[in-house]
């Protein structure tokens, strides 16, 4: 079954990292459904049903998005809120359609890996910026597989397409051992 990879990412012709991860991800169509939530809701108005159906053809799910003020770009906060429905997604019997997906994220973060650390500047992690992605996905009883990062992309030297091949390459692998290795 396919990976379905919903990107959140207001500025995405300008994205140099998220282009090619994307890039990658669009060689192989029959592996990864590619959903670009501003370009499919320039308005911000989403069709739940859509989502929902879409949420349901596919058994992983990633969330690919930048890093906004330490967390995710207010689509994707918004999406959550109308598609992670009562009844659908968590709290009824007949709901839970999430469960048993594997769920996991993508970011780029223009922060220095070791700035996202106790003794950072930032003091924290991804791991604990991102729980609560964490408790929501568990909450809709998925199964939260972590994420995959890209730092300093605010850093010049890190962009070289080098680093972008390599870094692309190891998010498919990423991607792809969500089947692989359940938990």
């Amino acid at each position: 079954m396919k990976t379905l990879v919903i990107v959140t990412y207001p500025d995405i012709e300008n994205s140099v990292v998220n282009q090619a991860w994307l890039k990658e991800l669009a060689r192989y169509p029959e592996q990864y459904t590619l959903h670009l939530l501003h370009q499919a809701y320039p308005d911000g108005q989403i069709d739940v049903a859509a989502e929902q159906a879409l949420l349901e053809a596919h058994q992983n799910v990633v969330f690919q998005f930048p890093v906004y003020w330490f967390s995710s770009p207010p689509l994707l906060k918004k999406w959550q809120d109308d598609v992670l429905t009562y009844g659908w997604a968590y709290g009824a019997e007949s709901g839970y359609n999430m469960q048993g997906k594997q769920v996991a994220l993508a970011v780029s973060a223009g922060i220095k890996e070791e700035d996202y650390r106790t003794e950072g500047r930032y003091r924290y992690s991804l791991e604990e910026i991102f729980r609560p992605f964490e408790v929501t996905i568990n909450y809709v009883k998925a199964d939260y597989r972590s994420f995959f990062g890209f730092y300093g992309t605010e850093t010049p030297e890190n962009l070289n397409a080098e680093a972008l091949h390599h870094s692309a390459q190891q998010y498919r692998a990423f991607i792809d051992g969500l089947s692989r290795h359940p938990l």
